[in-house]
């Protein structure tokens, strides 16, 4: 079995457009949530959303590749654009190699909604516009990814819910370990638009507190009334340790284990033992004890039952008031498809730079957030090895663990 690590990383976030504007916000325990008036006019009971730039690339793309790129495969594009930097790539290895992708991605809402929009209104398809239909696909960053890119390995987009992310490391580290593949280009990315969330507004899913965008999203907190959508690209290069060391690539971390698992049982309430084995199993594949985790990144996403069901999760694996946790989306509101890929980089900027990024607005532990031990300002702490969960509707969860190399 290969050896499988992480060469490359790249971030698109509400948190900063970079790597080190990211570290940055983590460090300070910044909030990337906002309010947003549009939300307001159509109806919405929340109007609170993460805060992203969309980037322009006209000018570093064609046209032709610019059509068919979706709002988050703008994103993804920027992400993979830094990983692939990062990790030392350039043309001639992707055309003398076979690099693939797998990318999570469960919606591609604007397009689809543009499209039915003006075929309603103008009763006529040939204005709907060539592109549309590779925005609107649900593969769309894998597919435009790998034809910008020109890649010649697996091309598949993992659909999973909020684990989408997740789940695609996963899965590429499980590839790259049997031998299938040598180096894979892993992420999640997620569209931040009204069309994308309105449905989730609906299942009063959503944080009210629309009068303190910064102090809505509170992962464990026993004031928690709901998540904050958020979205962004996150990406990451990973590969075998042969090829690596043959490329003489920088090598950053250590993909050790993925755990897997579904709840079989409601659709859209997360139970506990499905996350239990997911954890279990994470650790089981990786060969460690829970005492081996330094740190935990939850996927605590500031639901009720979603965070009362993890924090017991985590209690049963780990036990009381051990492994510090901390939740990202307290910052950066649930970036969903992407949150599995983003919240692995999150956690690899702490371990690169020794510290634990705060779970902001944890103020009043509930009965279950009680027994574990939650960061919540920023904290000095070296970091070697970390796990990181994504949990999604469905009942579809995911377990990462990584250790730190360089």
């Amino acid at each position: 079995m290969n050896r499988v690590v992480i060469t490359g990383m790249g971030i698109y976030s509400t948190l900063g457009k970079n790597l080190e504007e990211v570290r940055g916000s983590l460090y300070q325990g910044k909030s990337g949530i906002v309010y947003d008036p549009v939300r307001e006019a159509l109806g919405f009971r929340s109007m609170l959303t993460g805060a992203i730039e969309r980037p322009n690339l006209k000018g570093v793309l064609p046209r032709r590749m610019r059509v068919g790129l979706p709002e988050q495969g703008e994103y993804a594009y920027l992400a993979t654009m830094e990983a692939i930097r990062n990790a030392k790539i350039d043309d001639d290895f992707l055309s003398n190699h076979e690099v693939g992708i797998l990318y999570g991605n469960d919606s591609s809402s604007a397009a689809v909604v543009e499209a039915a929009d003006i075929l309603r209104e103008k009763k006529n398809t040939m204005l709907i516009g060539s592109g549309s239909i590779f925005q609107s696909m649900n593969s769309t960053i894998s597919m435009n990814l790998s034809v910008i890119l020109k890649l010649r390995g697996i091309n598949l987009t993992i659909s999973g819910a909020c684990a989408s992310g997740s789940h695609a490391i996963g899965l590429g580290y499980l590839m790259i370990k049997q031998g299938l593949q040598q180096t894979i280009i892993c992420g999640g990315a997620q569209e931040i638009n009204v069309f994308a969330t309105g449905s989730f507004d609906a299942l009063a899913a959503f944080s009210v507190r629309n009068n303190e965008p910064t102090k809505a999203s509170r992962p464990f907190d026993r004031d928690r009334d709901g998540l904050v959508p958020s979205g962004g690209g996150a990406t990451v290069i990973i590969e075998s340790y042969e090829s690596a060391v043959k490329r003489g690539a920088p090598i950053l971390a250590e993909v050790l284990g993925y755990g897997f698992s579904s709840n079989g049982e409601h659709i859209s309430v997360p139970n506990v033992d499905g996350p239990v084995k997911s954890l279990q199993m994470a650790l089981k594949d990786s060969g460690l004890k829970s005492t081996d985790i330094q740190y935990l990144n939850a996927h605590a996403t500031s639901t009720s039952v979603g965070d009362s069901n993890e924090a017991k999760a985590i209690h049963h694996v780990f036990g009381t008031k051990t492994v510090p946790v901390s939740s990202t989306k307290s910052m950066t509101g649930h970036e969903m498809w992407m949150g599995g890929a983003s919240e692995v980089i999150y956690s690899l900027l702490m371990a690169q730079h020794d510290f634990i990024a705060p779970n902001i607005n944890f103020e009043n532990p509930d009965e279950h957030s009680a027994k574990l031990n939650i960061i919540s300002k920023t904290t000095k702490h070296k970091i070697e090895t970390f796990l990181s969960n994504s949990f999604g509707f469905g009942g579809t969860n995911s377990s990462l663990i990584v250790k730190k190399l360089s």
